[in-house]
């Protein structure tokens, strides 16, 4: 297991972190994605740590409060000092009938960051995170609230989810103007067969060095090697009952077959070599694996020891490339030469 930085900050986490949105299944959506009850919890949670992780994360409309409930029962059964884990957890859902009882304002943040703590049996959060963007809050009020709960010792570092780039660029310039805690890092879908992303927040992760925590790394399992165009999975499993997130299936099914390959020459699954190209991107600080069984979460664990020839990452970037975009194809185009220059100084 190797450790990375996350983002502008001095604390390392592991490459794989411990997603618990499995954890619960309290709700009719929740129920689909998974129903670990306690004790099995304690076993996915014992089986992580032991592999080397040290990161958690979870949030507040998981089961409807129920995920941070057992991973904070988790930890505590299994013992496990605090020092030794990184616990990250997300506020912007709705978490009750309030009409304020939602979104990223300094009132939800204030009070959805203590009905958290409470829930996970915790006197702080490693990693507190705005779950998705609030288009009624403005951005200051949003990074000032936050502010707030790393100065009252709440929160260590605070990060976001599903944000734009403008968005982020724009928190992090008021962040940097008032002198408060930026956002040191964005959870964000990003797959082999999903590389949105590429276009603007890569750009701006890197220039901005804040880390990169990727959801949903298999797709919702569509890359998992269960699926491909004549097979779709069996009756009952998540992707039959709940498609997400959007994924374009020809895509996908074009990268399953040269994962495949890949997979059976070196005699690991697919879902292996899924998260092992997510593992050579520089730009990614941990990826987030969910499990509801032992078996699952090993092979997921397995993917750090898989490593990917320089031709194998070249196929697979192939196959799974964005399609030129305005204006990326222009900068690509008028850049060249510069781009030169710096390879040959040695710069690129």
């Amino acid at each position: 297991m190797r450790y990375n930085k996350l983002g502008h900050t001095g604390l390392f986490v592991s490459e794989l972190c411990l997603g618990t949105m499995t954890f619960g299944g309290t709700g009719e959506m929740w129920s689909q994605i998974g129903t670990v009850q306690q004790a099995d919890a304690d076993k996915l949670v014992a089986r992580s740590l032991e592999a080397g992780i040290n990161f958690i994360d979870t949030a507040d409309v998981y089961s409807g409060g129920q995920s941070e409930v057992i991973t904070g029962q988790a930890l505590k059964n299994l013992k496990v000092p605090r020092e030794d884990v990184v616990v990250a957890t997300k506020v912007f859902g709705e978490t009750g009938k309030g009409i304020n009882a939602r979104g990223a304002s300094r009132a939800h943040i204030l009070e959805g960051v203590k009905a958290s703590l409470k829930r996970l049996q915790l006197d702080h959060i490693d990693l507190y995170q705005i779950h998705g963007f609030d288009p009624a809050t403005p951005i200051e009020e949003t990074v000032r609230a936050l502010d707030t709960l790393v100065q009252h010792g709440h929160v260590r570092y605070v990060g976001v989810s599903n944000w734009a780039a403008w968005q982020i660029m724009k928190a992090l310039g008021i962040a940097d103007k008032h002198g408060l805690a930026r956002f040191e890092s964005l959870q964000a879908y990003y797959t082999i067969a999903g590389r949105d992303l590429e276009r603007e927040l890569v750009p701006l992760l890197r220039s901005e060095d804040v880390g990169l925590m990727v959801w949903s790394p298999l797709a919702g399992g569509l890359l998992s090697g269960k699926y491909s165009r004549d097979q779709q999975g069996e009756a009952g499993n998540r992707r039959s009952t709940f498609d997400f997130p959007p994924v374009s299936k020809e895509r996908a099914f074009d990268c399953v077959d040269v994962m495949r390959r890949i997979a059976d020459a070196k005699k690991v699954s697919v879902a292996q070599i899924a998260l092992a190209w997510l593992l050579h991107q520089k730009q990614v600080t941990t990826v987030i694996i969910g499990a509801k069984r032992i078996e699952q979460l090993d092979d997921n664990i397995a993917a750090t020891q898989v490593q990917l020839s320089a031709d194998e990452i070249s196929a697979l970037n192939e196959v799974s490339a964005l399609p030129p975009e305005y204006p990326g194809w222009m900068h690509e185009r008028q850049g060249a030469n510069r781009r030169k220059q710096l390879v040959e100084a040695g710069r690129g």
